[in-house]
């Protein structure tokens, strides 16, 4: 399977406090990578640093084979090729659905109105919700927005989707359906790397787990090997505490 991302001796400060220290790891094509850790383990970190959001301090990511930190690399286009989904949406809230995935597509990827609209539709029926094309953000729930976020997202026809917490700032009841939708995004082949404290989903989901602790890839590994036989003591700890809960 193709590397599309590969991390190298990735580094982030900021000021005297190291966030990330030599983090090395993969995202192969059609894999889903899930990474769990507690809250301060450097794990959205990972994930804005990837798309650039924040600039590494250090060490490299690899793009289908180029060191995008390097000076001469298109920051933008390069970012297009991400799909993001955060944890609060980040939803245009003066656009409706509908205009929510077609706005990137137009002015990004060039598209006429008619494609844009084309192609928000189709991903908008992908993620259940195509009844509400003309609600603005307002007018939806948290798991609704959630949805027409990673509609937006697979608008622009990413190589990769990035979900920080997708599920974080959701009510429990609405969890659900957007873990739904995730699935089966992951089993229609969607290379996936999905930050999440959704232990259930990581592993029925995942292909890779990878555990982090104090900014460091303390563990990784399949589903079952992470879950079920974990070699690390911090790994150990961690999931009895989650498990447990």
């Amino acid at each position: 399977m193709d590397k599309i991302i590969e991390v190298q001796h990735l580094s982030k400060s900021f000021g005297a406090n190291e966030v990330l220290k030599d983090i090395n790891f993969s995202v192969r094509k059609g894999e889903v990578v899930c990474i769990i850790g507690s809250s301060g383990s450097g794990k959205s970190t990972l994930l804005r640093c990837i798309n650039l959001l924040e600039r590494p301090s250090g060490g490299q990511i690899i793009y289908k084979g180029e060191n995008i930190l390097d000076e001469e690399h298109d920051v933008y286009q390069y970012r297009q090729k991400l799909g993001m989904v955060f944890q609060q949406f980040n939803l245009f809230n003066n656009h409706d659905a509908l205009s929510n995935c077609m706005v990137g597509q137009i002015k990004l990827l060039k598209r006429s109105r008619a494609e844009a609209e084309e192609v928000a539709m189709n991903y908008l029926r992908v993620v259940g919700m195509e009844q509400y094309i003309n609600a603005k953000p307002r007018q939806l729930s948290g798991g609704q927005k959630q949805r027409v976020a990673i509609a937006r997202a697979l608008s622009m026809d990413p190589d990769v989707m990035l979900f920080d917490e997708p599920t974080s700032a959701l009510d429990p009841e609405t969890v659900g359906e957007v873990l739904k939708v995730m699935k089966q995004l992951a089993e229609s082949g969607l290379t996936m790397l999905v930050v999440t404290h959704e232990m259930g989903f990581a592993r029925e989901v995942a292909d890779r787990v990878v555990f982090m602790d104090k900014g460091v890839i303390a563990e990784e590994g399949s589903p079952e090997q992470i879950f079920n036989n974990p070699l690390q003591e911090r790994t150990r700890e961690f999931l009895k505490r989650i498990l447990d809960q």
